[in-house]
């Protein structure tokens, strides 16, 4: 009897000890590695760290005087040298340190030999980054942080700039307009194609910036954002109306650019400007963004005229993309394919769209038109996504460069409010006045009966 009461008195606790370690470890990923992953992973670090380096081939033999330094108070043999490593930073999804390369070494040694030090360490995956010359820093990730996003506390937000996904690394993916102007989305249908567009239109929505859609599913996407909307076109015919008003805002922007550059020569030269972020903030017009969804409902045809629409608009498009970065209109281009097969000028309006966004699709041939031309090795990686998992894309841009990334969940309900709620952001704008759809009215929190209540007699 009192060793079944030992039993139960040390093996509860444990027990109690080791299921709540599993259950935080399955539902909150987050709470079990800030206590139990992390001292684990630190430990192990810690502990093999020179004999891990010297099994990856990442130490050198040491330096005359060290060896002889070492013969001389210790005697005991000299063993190669591994890159000086520095503090280590913990973080809500991994850790992080700094290494200082050994003569000889570069960041391309230690980035072969992460998935090694994965394995050595315990973690979920390591990623190699360089500092400056000679230093590289391992970022450590504990778990899985796609499987359920929580973007980080603090990103970079600013103006048109916005935190629209977690990379797999658990850093926020940021879209920013100024640095890359224009991107391409592709992705099936319930990739979650549609939810990055509601991160970037709820993110941009508080800012001082132009909202103007293209949605030729006759506004089933954007509809719902009309009071923060400019102007929006729910079909072929309306974009090709709307298509050159922009052009024509566009070529009047340029017209205040050249008046700026036609000063006195006097004018000192931080005045003078290409384009209308060296305009005085007083003179300088808002930014716009334009969303086109569906894209290729702007490329089919089916008569004659038709395809002369179709020309036109396309030329347009890609007017816009080629000159619209200086006058501040950048474009948000989604669809399901985008490739030769839609029709002239479509392989041209790609090449002007620098970043990718590639979401699960249905064949390699679609990943290749997003993928293939600025990241060969992002193609395979695009396939490989699961529909169980809407919402992880690929994003790459012309630098070669490429990850994985989620987006968060966001409902349909949550992006409207918040375009209702900044609607007063709208610019003026008199040419898309005209294009501006009508703001759906606002139910009453508590409806009011009309019916005058008749009291119950006897």
């Amino acid at each position: 009897m009192s060793d079944l009461l030992t039993l139960m008195e040390v093996g509860g606790p444990v027990a109690a000890l080791g299921g709540g370690a599993a259950y935080l470890r399955a539902q909150r990923p987050t709470a079990y590695w800030c206590t139990v992953g992390l001292p684990l992973s630190t430990a192990r670090l810690l502990g093999s760290y020179g004999s891990v380096m010297e099994a990856c081939g990442l130490t050198v033999a040491p330096s005359r005087f060290r060896a002889l330094a070492v013969r001389a108070t210790t005697r005991r043999e000299v063993r190669p040298v591994p890159p000086r490593r520095g503090i280590i930073r913990p973080t809500s999804t991994g850790m992080r340190l700094r290494l200082r390369l050994a003569p000889g070494q570069e960041p391309a040694d230690v980035a072969a030999s992460a998935e090694r030090l994965r394995h050595a360490w315990g973690v979920h995956a390591v990623y190699v980054s360089e500092i400056k010359p000679g230093v590289v820093e391992l970022r450590l990730v504990g778990f899985d942080v796609l499987r359920r996003v929580r973007m980080p506390r603090r990103t970079a937000a600013d103006f048109l700039k916005v935190p629209v996904a977690l990379r797999e690394d658990g850093t926020a993916f940021v879209r920013d307009y100024r640095a890359i102007p224009h991107q391409l989305t592709l992705g099936a249908t319930l990739s979650g194609k549609s939810m990055y567009q509601r991160h970037l239109v709820a993110g941009l929505a508080p800012q001082r910036v132009a909202l103007v859609g293209i949605d030729c599913k006759r506004g089933v996407e954007l509809a719902p954002f009309a009071p923060r909307l400019s102007a929006l076109a729910t079909d072929p015919e309306q974009a090709a109306e709307l298509l050159p008003v922009l052009l024509q805002l566009m070529e009047d922007r340029y017209d205040l650019i050249r008046a700026r550059q036609g000063i006195a020569s006097g004018t000192p030269d931080e005045e003078i400007t290409s384009d209308i972020w060296g305009l005085p903030e007083a003179e300088r017009p808002v930014p716009i963004v334009l969303f086109v969804d569906e894209v290729a409902e702007l490329f089919m045809v089916a008569t004659r005229k038709d395809e002369d629409r179709r020309d036109e608009m396309v030329t347009q498009l890609i007017r816009l993309a080629q000159l619209g970065r200086a006058a501040g209109i950048y474009l948000e281009v989604c669809g399901q394919r985008f490739g030769a097969e839609l029709g002239k000028g479509a392989t041209m309006l790609r090449a002007q769209l620098t970043g990718r966004v590639c979401h699960r699709v249905n064949d390699e041939a679609s990943a290749k038109m997003a993928l293939g031309d600025i990241a060969p090795e992002a193609v395979g990686a695009a396939c490989a996504i699961a529909p169980e998992r809407p919402g992880l894309a690929v994003v790459g841009d012309t630098s070669g460069g490429w990850s994985r990334v989620r987006t968060p969940y966001l409902s349909l309900g949550d992006a409207a409010a918040v375009c209702a709620q900044t609607a007063d952001l709208v610019p003026n704008l008199p040419p898309l006045n005209r294009f501006r759809p009508a703001a759906p009215a606002q139910p009453a929190d508590r409806p009011v009966s009309l019916v005058k209540p008749v009291p119950v007699s006897d």
